[in-house]
């Protein structure tokens, strides 16, 4: 137990930092280090993911580092798909979710290490049909594979909407915790809860993201964009290790030479 308290002040740390990654932690965490099921995993990984985010939420705003506008918009459509998300995901296998679940992960890792030119952040609001469009989207593959988002929330706002990072990890918090908790609502129907599990890992999270939250506007933009995608790399990598056995046995497993030809790409 203390290994995984331990490990959930990490997972607060990266949501307080780089606005996402809490859950990229979580599931593992919780599946391979406290033992649950898989679809148990993800579902407690929405709670504690989605009370982390409210709270270094607050904080970012506090720093004004919020687009209350943009992230409303987005919250609501997000927590409309994420709700549906968490309900369809009772007709698939738990090792299913985990494999789509790091296959997300490596699709955006390589999408923030690309990037898109220097990032100029726009100067007006992100279009309202693209916001709705992304959190439509979203929502539907966070909700389904019991993600808080960050790690999609973030490159959608900076890649897609043109956002300048440090906001974009504050209203992507605000915009996780939402959506969370919709999705959260959505598993709770057909899973069951470890609540004082939950409790201790939250509150570890939660002592995590107050801290990653201060340091966060000390850290350069671009320095927090790459560092997050190569931590999504890492973890997505993980997982796709740890279900290979799946894997190969559903036929998803990647060819070593399009992992480096992606690789040699994003560098």
């Amino acid at each position: 137990m203390v290994i995984v308290l331990a490990l959930a002040v990490v997972i607060g740390l990266s949501l307080g930092l780089m606005g996402g990654g809490g859950s990229i932690l979580a599931v593992p965490v919780l599946k391979y280090a406290a033992g649950l099921e898989a679809k148990a995993a993800i579902a407690t990984s929405l709670l504690v993911v989605g009370t982390t985010a409210a709270v270094g939420g607050w904080r970012h705003a506090r720093q004004g580092n919020v687009a209350w506008k943009t992230g409303a918009i987005f919250a609501v459509t997000a927590m409309a798909g994420a709700y549906g998300g968490g309900r369809a995901a009772d007709f698939f296998a738990g090792e299913t979710l985990l494999m789509l679940f790091a296959l997300m992960m490596l699709v955006t890792s390589v999408m923030m290490l690309k990037g898109r030119g220097d990032l100029t952040p726009r100067e007006t609001d992100i279009p309202i049909l693209l916001v709705v469009v992304e959190g439509l989207a979203v929502g539907g593959l966070t909700g389904l594979v019991g993600a808080g988002g960050g790690f999609m929330v973030v490159p959608a706002l900076v890649l897609l909407g043109g956002m300048e990072m440090h906001k974009a990890v504050g209203t992507s918090l605000v915009v996780i915790a939402l959506k969370s908790f919709a999705a959260f609502a959505g598993y709770v129907a057909h899973v069951h809860i470890d609540y004082e599990l939950a409790g201790g890992v939250t509150a570890a999270a939660v002592a995590g993201t107050l801290v990653g939250a201060h340091f966060a506007a000390q850290v350069p933009a671009q320095t927090l964009r790459k560092g997050f995608a190569w931590f999504v790399l890492l973890m997505a990598g993980f997982v796709l290790y740890r279900e290979s056995g799946f894997a190969m046995a559903a036929g998803l497993t990647i060819p070593a030479g399009a992992w480096m030809g992606w690789m040699s790409r994003a560098g």
